[in-house]
């Protein structure tokens, strides 16, 4: 997570890590606005604008009066983008620093 982004996008990326690793599978509810603005000390329009990326992206099917669901998809999808945004922000970055470290893929694997 990166430290300026504004609080709703790193709430999004706590959700999305969540779908991804299974914490909320494919049709599991998501916790309410209201508990999961309790749980990690945010403001519940905070959390209310993060569902709705989630919602606008077709990630979380919306049950009026019941809550929202992970969508059939999410996790893929979201594990999709996340790499593309992997190999072409953040891996260019780690590559050139490995360049002027003198660091190659051996030495990670190694342990170096």
């Amino acid at each position: 997570m990166k430290q300026s982004q504004p609080v709703y996008l790193k709430l999004r990326d706590l959700i999305a890590a969540a779908i991804i690793d299974g914490t909320y599978p494919e049709g599991a509810m998501l916790p309410s606005v209201r508990a999961f603005a309790a749980e990690k000390g945010a403001n519940p329009l905070t959390v209310a604008k993060a569902y709705q990326l989630f919602q606008l992206e077709g990630l979380v099917e919306v049950q009026r009066g019941v809550g929202m669901y992970v969508a059939k998809g999410a996790a893929e999808q979201l594990r999709q983008a996340e790499r593309t945004t992997f190999v072409t922000k953040e891996w260019p970055v780690i590559a050139a620093r490995m360049r002027m470290l003198g660091l190659e893929p051996a030495d990670l694997l190694a342990g170096v």
